[in-house]
């Protein structure tokens, strides 16, 4: 059951980096800042897959190779997911400013 959440999981954070990377470039150049804050929501949705498929491979085979590279899938994945939540948490706060500097 549990190994089943987490492929939901792994589908879902791959459906949301390609939801955010499409958003990213169909923003208007006007937009600099929330490309870039798209551009980091996509990294933390894919920082989320990692993280998912790593605990998903613990759970599925057995062995020290097994472990060594999951350790190192949920490692990066949660490196880049907290890195990309923190520049989406700064480019958070300059969008309303940037909208109202491009208002016409």
């Amino acid at each position: 059951m549990f190994n089943f959440i987490l492929v939901f999981l792994i589908i879902a954070s791959g459906v949301f980096y390609f939801y955010f990377k499409t958003r990213q470039f169909r923003t208007r150049s006007v937009f600099p800042i929330r490309k870039k804050m798209f551009a980091s929501m996509a990294g933390s949705s894919l920082g989320g897959l990692l993280l998912f498929f790593g605990i998903n491979q613990l759970i599925l085979f057995d062995g020290i190779v097994t472990y060594v590279i999951a350790a190192l899938f949920i490692a990066l994945g949660a490196y880049v997911g907290i890195f990309n939540y923190r520049a989406y948490k700064h480019y958070l706060s300059f969008v309303d400013e940037e909208h109202e500097l491009n208002k016409n």
